[in-house]
């Protein structure tokens, strides 16, 4: 019977049989695929309570995003409004503002809440 992960064995054994459940073929509705569903749930539930992840940096999730865009660093002119922008944010010497953040978030589709995450400036 599945009960609630209270403990790091039971996480691990979780992880053991949803582990094995994805090595067969499962079919859809199936009581083995029922069962990883359910599992899964369970060992998500565990892990953002006691594995929690931060929200990235923002200029590391920027970086990020516009690698995985194949994008270049001057194309993010049209974010922050000019090349010498660019650089003062990407080497941390100034803040995103508010309007960068908008047109980040709907332009790059990085979550404001990300971009909103405090940082240090470096002098």
């Amino acid at each position: 019977m599945l009960k609630p992960i209270k403990t790091n064995k039971e996480h691990e054994e979780y992880l053991a049989k949803a582990y094995e459940l994805m090595q067969m073929e499962l079919e859809p509705n199936s009581k083995e695929s029922d069962e990883l569903e359910v599992i899964s749930i369970l060992i998500e539930a565990y892990e953002k309570e006691h594995f929690p992840i931060e929200p990235p940096n923002p200029i590391d999730a920027i970086l990020f995003r516009i690698d995985q865009l194949g994008m270049k660093k001057n194309e993010l002119k049209k974010y922050f409004g000019s090349r010498s922008r660019v650089s003062e944010i990407l080497k941390g010497k100034r803040k995103l503002s508010l309007s960068m953040i908008r047109k980040i978030n709907t332009e790059l589709g990085i979550s404001a809440q990300t971009l909103i995450k405090d940082y240090e400036i470096v002098n």
